[in-house]
């Protein structure tokens, strides 16, 4: 189900849907987000971020060339009557060239060919795939193949999704524009990109489209206006045309219904937490830099801050010292989470002192676990 709060703010027809902010981070809107789905032929941006490491790694350049094994011609090509960049079999065909059959026609002939290419089999290649999921930080995701094409085992979230994405954009950006191309001929045959968002005047730029036989019809899209740029994933809808529907009310409301609003100026104090055996009895925290987070235009009675850490430290504590987290949440949905600091060191305190925490301990006990600190958006922070 969706968070009650967040489906006051917005609704979508899909079935699991996730969008960030790409500047900062913040979840705009989640709805079972990680609930496991088949990424379909949203599993080749997977392969696609491989390509895009081991050309930035120089392992591969651009024109490196694979050959078309007939497996991959059978499999993935023409044959096969799924989506395909029309490889001639026993031809050779430059990298460059296969990134954009698989950005732009989600070329299975093509994943195939790379991952034959650059493994030795698919086999291979999806341990490759899975290892390096695991480096970026997809923590529910298993590929089992380079294309995506039904297989027992192989399965995304909505969230890893959204995060490949934002990865992809940040750490490729010599590669980005791929996805943004509006068409690729290869063979001699012209096919337009497959992601209806491109068509959309919306500052649409990318990714890509797939479906699940159990998991319905998905998309991954990115879109930039006036400063700020989004990333979605959702999944679960019921037609092509429902699809670009809702990704691009996804998409609107998350560029419109937001602002960016400075909560914390460089090393500013953001809160306190509880210190047993000092010379004091708190830390003052602080984030390393300024802390910025995007608020709701409306309903920000929504919008939370809380400090949660586990408590109370023991002293001494040093200066940088990680504590916590600043944790802003809308409604139920963890929206941002930005690391805090000891923002100065505290010492041991004296043997009185702390004697008398241990008394205080004995006698009422420390609340063990989270702590947490309310930070109200438009008011100064207070703490308990």
């Amino acid at each position: 189900m969706c968070d009650q709060a967040n489906a006051q703010l917005f609704e979508t027809k899909a079935e699991r849907a996730y969008m960030i902010d790409a500047e900062t981070g913040t979840v705009l809107f989640s709805k079972n987000a990680d609930a496991v789905i088949q990424p379909g032929s949203l599993a080749k941006l997977m392969t696609l971020e491989l390509a895009f490491d081991a050309i930035k790694t120089e392992r591969l350049t651009l024109d490196d060339t694979f050959a078309v094994s007939e497996n991959a011609w059978r499999t993935g090509g023409a044959p096969s009557g799924t989506s395909t960049m029309f490889a001639a079999l026993k031809s050779s065909i430059r990298m460059e060239d296969i990134i954009r059959g698989i950005a732009v026609q989600s070329a299975n002939d093509g994943c195939i060919i790379f991952a034959e290419g650059f493994a030795g089999s698919e086999e291979n290649f999806a341990r490759q795939l899975n290892n390096r999921a695991k480096q970026v930080g997809l923590t529910n995701s298993t590929f089992v193949n380079s294309t995506g094409l039904p297989a027992p085992g192989e399965k995304t979230t909505v969230r890893d999704l959204a995060m490949l994405a934002l990865h992809l954009w940040r750490d490729y950006p010599a590669f980005y524009h791929y996805f943004g191309e509006p068409a690729f001929t290869w063979n001699k045959i012209i096919q337009r990109n497959r992601n209806p968002l491109l068509k959309m005047d919306i500052g649409a730029d990318g990714l890509s489209v797939g479906a699940g036989e159990q998991s319905g019809l998905g998309i991954v899209g990115s879109a930039a206006r006036d400063g700020r740029r989004v990333f979605i994933a959702m999944s679960g809808l019921s037609s092509d045309q429902e699809r670009a529907e809702e990704a691009r009310k996804l998409i609107e409301w998350g560029l419109r219904a937001f602002e960016k609003k400075k909560i914390f100026s460089d090393k500013a104090v953001a809160g306190y937490a509880e210190v047993y055996g000092g010379v004091k009895s708190n830390v003052a925290l602080s984030a390393n830099g300024p802390v910025e987070i995007l608020l709701p235009i409306i309903n920000r009675d929504r919008v939370t801050a809380h400090i949660v850490y586990r408590g109370p430290l023991i002293a001494p504590v040093a200066e940088g010292q990680p504590v916590g987290d600043l944790q802003v949440r809308i409604g139920d949905t963890l929206s941002q989470k930005t690391p805090l600091h000891a923002a100065e060191s505290v010492g041991m305190g004296s043997l009185p002192q702390r004697a008398a925490d241990a008394a205080e301990e004995l006698a009422t006990g420390w609340l063990r676990g989270r702590k947490l600190t309310d930070i109200l958006p438009e008011k100064s922070v207070t703490t308990h």
